[in-house]
């Protein structure tokens, strides 16, 4: 019965709430006990609030039985990156030097998402302050990806992605820089999406009036990620950015004409290296949904001056973000922080102006193909998931990375261009892994984007090969400690 719970939908299971048929408290239970069966074996999970999280969901269920007003997520458990405060829970930002930090106010997105009655239950493993897409770190260990606990589980939201592709929790938090949100949801078989700038405020960003640095919504399939993305949206006075966009865009969904859409796709965007498997995997996706649409077209980019752009605007990001833990504390920092910071020191006011520019003219090319297309494909991610133990990818179609973070560009590019997008799961790759499309669409138009995907999610739900790949639970449930075993300090108290 429980299994039977945990592997509802979010959305299901908050109709079944509504109706009476589960309670607030058997479905916390349910996912507790999946916790504890199943992350042993993945690491996922970090700090939990159990106690804390079956006291609240016994102040839901009473709301339920009194028959008050309930919240979009009234009684859903959440996971919730360990990048992002939560008061009275351990937030370590995956660093050393936080292995005692209990915050006592929260994010004021968390702040949201508990107003609209969701009961976070637990954190989400990430690399040290969020720093690759690769989740390890050494006050955690590292996340395996549940498909083979030998790979990774992408990054930096990877503790999530595989928290929900194991039905540990049915909605987790993420942030998204270069990818933080796309890459994890593609390399585990979830969805994980970047909105528009400003849509969900949140006071945690150092630089206000930067666009790279966003945070977001990640569930298993689009309709859980619209029904989340709705209840995260509001205003924050302390957020500049905060756009005034309506949930009611986002949740309930519309439907959209497929066969009405105009389509361009890129295998590349014409600046990033792309593993050739990958792009056959791409490629047969695309053939498959040129199928049902009025247009699908390649489309070409001009962007020559991306990787150094990038490269300028996230050192800025990470120097203003952790400067001062640079000063106090440089020994407790990754290898991937610490090059962040040392590129940032080396950059001069002219590498800035100059990365602003470039950002612009990418996104006027952006916009300008956005009259021609609803929406632009491309992979989310350039290569199949890699062992854990490798820090990142550093060749790709025999041409070496110039950094740690080059491999991402495919997710980085649309950073830059602050268009919204979401990685949508399709089947597996060659190697039998999952695979991620990375949809594109308009900036500000992200309830359309969560629209037409959930379209192409109906489209294919019948089709093992083009659907959500789903792993077994079974090779899970043995504890495996090798991925605990860059472990050097111990954690505070959980």
């Amino acid at each position: 019965m429980k299994q039977t719970i945990v592997s509802l939908s979010a959305v299901e299971q908050r109709q079944k709430i509504a109706r009476k048929e589960i309670s607030p408290v058997e479905l916390v239970r349910a996912h507790i006990e999946q916790i504890e069966s199943l992350n042993p074996g993945l690491n996922a999970i970090c700090a939990t609030d159990f106690e804390r999280a079956i006291e609240t969901a016994r102040t839901a269920e009473q709301s339920v039985i009194m028959g008050k007003p309930l919240g979009l997520l009234h009684g859903l458990p959440i996971g919730v990156k360990d990048l992002t405060d939560t008061a009275g829970l351990l937030t370590t930002y995956g660093n050393t030097s936080y292995t005692q930090h209990i915050p006592k106010q929260d994010n004021s997105l968390i702040t949201r998402l508990k107003l609209a009655g969701g009961i976070v239950l637990a954190k989400t493993n990430t690399p040290d302050m969020g720093a690759g897409a690769n989740t390890r770190n050494e006050v955690w260990g590292a996340t395996g990806n549940p498909f083979n606990t030998q790979l990774n589980a992408g990054g930096s939201s990877g503790g999530s992605a595989a928290a929900l592709a194991t039905d540990m929790v049915p909605l987790a938090t993420g942030t998204d820089v270069g990818g933080s949100l796309r890459i994890p949801a593609a390399l585990c078989g979830v969805v994980g999406m970047r909105p528009s700038p400003g849509f969900i405020g949140q006071d945690q960003r150092k630089l206000g009036w930067a666009v790279l640095n966003t945070i977001g919504p990640m569930a298993r399939d689009v309709a859980d990620t619209a029904l989340f993305f709705a209840a995260s949206m509001g205003a924050d006075a302390a957020d500049p950015l905060v756009f005034p966009a309506d949930p009611a865009t986002v949740w309930p969904q519309r439907r959209v004409e497929l066969s009405a859409l105009r389509v361009g796709y890129t295998e590349d965007f014409d600046c990033c290296q792309v593993d050739p498997m990958i792009r056959r995997v791409f490629m047969q996706r695309v053939r498959a949904i040129a199928d049902h649409v009025h247009v699908c077209e390649p489309v070409t980019f001009d962007f020559p001056d991306a990787h150094e752009t990038f490269d300028v605007l996230r050192a800025e990001g990470f120097l203003a973000q952790m400067g001062s833990v640079s000063e106090n504390d440089l020994a407790s920092l990754s290898p991937n922080v610490r090059a962040n910071l040392e590129l940032a020191q080396r950059m001069t006011l002219a590498d800035r102006a100059k990365a602003h520019l470039s950002q612009t003219r990418l996104m006027r090319q952006f916009a300008q193909a956005f009259q021609k297309y609803d929406i632009i494909l491309s992979p989310t991610t350039p290569v199949t998931p890699f062992p854990w133990t490798t820090w990142y990818a550093d060749t790709i179609e025999g041409q070496a990375m110039q950094n740690y973070y080059q491999w991402l560009a495919l997710t980085y590019v649309i950073t830059l261009s602050t268009q919204p997008a979401l990685s949508l799961p399709m089947g597996l790759d060659e190697a039998g892994m999952p695979f991620g499309m990375q949809i594109i669409a308009p900036l500000y138009k992200d309830g359309r984007l969560l629209a037409i995907a959930k379209e192409f999610e109906d489209a294919f739900a019948h089709q093992p090969n083009l659907s959500r790949p789903k792993t077994e639970f079974g090779k899970l449930t043995v504890r495996n400690d090798s991925l605990r075993s860059i472990v050097t300090h111990a954690p505070g108290t959980i």
